[in-house]
């Protein structure tokens, strides 16, 4: 997996200004207002996860498609795994924060690929399915305060 350097247009203008249609700020005020609303909704064993769940992204950032350059955005293709490779070795983090960071884009993700890319959810239904059912409900949970830190759409 290919890393952007940190002072790279792709890093900075990723975490500081632009993602993509679906987010309408930066990593860094959209992984804030993730903390917000799981703040607002008292889900405090969350918090940690809220604050690295996108750590990986501006590390990742490329441009995929032509949609990516005419409207000068993002794609984070695994930024998920590339969050959790940054912090599966602190101490410091319980193993549900680092799953819940591993694993915050999965529903998602599984949604998307089995429309469009029926091997990646092959390889992907597998873990859902490994993954107990408390966790799934902390996985929708999340998710739903990822969709909120996004703010409005740009543009459908």
């Amino acid at each position: 997996m290919k890393m952007n350097k940190i002072f790279s247009k792709a890093f900075l203008d990723s975490l500081f200004f632009t993602q993509n249609k679906w987010h309408q700020h930066g990593v860094l005020l959209h992984t804030l207002r993730v903390v917000y609303y799981a703040l607002k909704h008292g889900d405090f064993k969350m918090l940690a996860a809220a604050l690295l769940h996108d750590i990986g992204k501006p590390f990742v950032a490329f441009k995929k498609d032509a949609e990516d350059f005419e409207f000068d955005e993002w794609s984070f293709t695994d930024h998920e795994e590339m969050s959790y490779q940054i912090i599966k070795k602190w101490p410091f983090l319980s193993d549900y924060t680092k799953n819940l960071v591993r694993y915050h884009y999965l529903i998602r993700d599984l949604k998307k690929s089995k429309k469009e890319d029926l091997q990646r959810y092959a390889q992907k239904k597998p873990l859902w399915d490994s993954l107990d059912d408390d966790f799934k409900e902390d996985l929708h949970r999340f998710l739903k305060y990822d969709d909120l830190g996004k703010g409005k759409k740009r543009r459908d």
